[in-house]
């Protein structure tokens, strides 16, 4: 099939490629003339996974470009895919601004039947409003489609090529047999192609990731208690997984949620329920939860040097708000790190992706290490805020002799408590007890 997909953002290009992937002819738009002139040239802007390999192989191939030009793109293709930004507004609703716009040019450019999907995050009932703005625009034959992703940033490929479901919003016979036929080979070893009407596709998409977002409160929260009950929330949350109605995934605890998805769609779900009348209070209660999880390492920092924090150094492992993405929107990582500056902490600090995204936002204002050892010279204590598998198994005998003071503050719970004060380690984390070396000695385990 020829398909056009509106917007080169990390929803856009992934979608893009994987769909070239299967046989597809796609052609990529974007009105950023450089990044287009970039991908043209073989660079993939953004990382994820895998996204590399598929992407030289289809652009190798000739099923995959890269255009500014909206109207030939337009004019080749049956199927256009809207994969635009959708950020919050100052009152939490979604910004469909992006989408309205483009769905005006389309209603200009359509000369044969056209199916538009969906594939950005947007409030229930846009679909209505692009077939609205479409149709004063045009008298050829359209459909408009509610197609959410379910794109995991680190997985994002794997999730694309082998979906554990795939939501299409239409009422359209005719859209609904196209869009079988063309999500019908990521779907062979039986999952589900869902077809519903578009406002429930919209719906279904903002309560996945409110859903989400719900259980990473909730275990914040239980870790919280454990910490004042002395449980430990690693045998709790295990305990919780293997009960089937809950299941094991999003019950880790750490420091909050992040990213592009779960803070606006939370937002956004609130609002929509408040432009309907109703208070959705159990997320007003989840975003609540995340924005005090955020800094939650701050007050341990503050306590295990006395209170004063002015002159130490701090050396910190992750900024992404999240492993295997150079994302750094709404990290809790920056979050907190913000904080430490305004405290006047110095910062060194390393990241497998995302420092040049976070030089971009930050400048100079942290020191940059090219790998982890380089951040933990001189430094007062190590801070962990993003699980990358580089920090799971380091060297604690090399951190011990780089670290000034032998603490560790992690917000990922990536290492046993245990085996670190057996090491002589000040060792924090969540939802778990804080043993110092002198208490495990005295337990037995030194």
């Amino acid at each position: 099939m020829n398909i056009a997909v509106v917007g080169t953002g990390y929803v856009g290009l992934v979608t893009g490629t994987c769909l070239a992937e299967t046989g597809n002819n796609v052609t990529c738009v974007d009105i950023d003339a450089q990044k287009i002139r970039h991908m043209q040239a073989g660079t993939v802007p953004i990382y994820e996974p895998q996204l590399d390999v598929l992407f030289h192989r289809n652009i190798d191939q000739g099923r995959l470009r890269f255009t500014t030009h909206l109207t030939k793109a337009v004019a080749e293709s049956m199927l256009i895919f809207l994969a635009l930004p959708t950020p919050a507004q100052t009152n939490g609703s979604a910004d469909v601004s992006h989408i309205l716009k483009v769905a005006e040019n389309i209603g200009k450019l359509i000369k044969n039947y056209t199916i538009i999907l969906n594939k950005s995050t947007v409030p229930v009932g846009t679909a209505e409003k692009v077939r609205e703005l479409i149709k004063r625009r045009t008298q050829t034959a359209f459909d408009v489609v509610s197609n959410p992703e379910f794109l995991r940033e680190g997985f994002a490929v794997e999730d694309f090529m082998k979906p554990d479901r795939i939501v299409i919003g239409t009422r359209s016979e005719k859209a609904r047999e196209i869009l079988d036929q063309l999500y019908r080979p990521y779907v062979r070893q039986g999952n589900p192609i869902l077809f519903m009407d578009e406002r429930s596709a919209e719906l279904t998409k903002y309560a996945a990731n409110a859903f989400l977002a719900t259980k990473i409160s909730f275990i914040n929260e239980i870790a919280n208690l454990c910490e004042q009950v002395h449980a430990d929330v690693d045998q709790v949350r295990i305990a919780l997984g293997t009960d089937e109605r809950i299941g094991k995934r999003f019950l880790l605890p750490g420091i909050g949620y992040g990213g592009s998805c779960f803070p606006k769609d939370v937002q956004a779900l609130i609002h929509t329920a408040e432009a309907h009348n109703y208070d959705f209070k159990t997320l007003r209660a989840v975003m609540q939860v995340n924005t005090i999880q955020r800094t939650l390492l701050l007050p341990k920092i503050k306590a295990h040097f006395n209170g004063s924090l002015r002159g130490l150094k701090l050396a910190l492992w992750g900024l992404s708000f999240k492993p295997d993405t150079d994302d750094i929107r709404e990290a809790p990582a920056l979050c907190l790190l913000k904080k430490l500056l305004e405290a006047g902490v110095t910062i060194a600090a390393h990241d497998p992706a995302a420092m040049k995204n976070v030089r971009k936002s930050l400048g100079n204002t942290i020191q940059y290490a090219s790998e982890p050892y380089q951040a933990l010279e001189q430094a007062d204590a190590l801070v962990i805020l993003t699980e990358w598998s580089v920090f799971r198994s380091p060297d604690f005998k090399k951190i011990g002799q780089l670290l000034k003071n032998k603490v560790i503050f992690d917000g990922r719970n990536l290492y046993s408590p245990h085996k670190l004060e057996q090491q002589g380690f000040h060792y924090y984390s969540i939802g778990r007890a804080t043993v110092h070396p002198q208490q495990c000695r005295h337990a037995g385990y030194g």
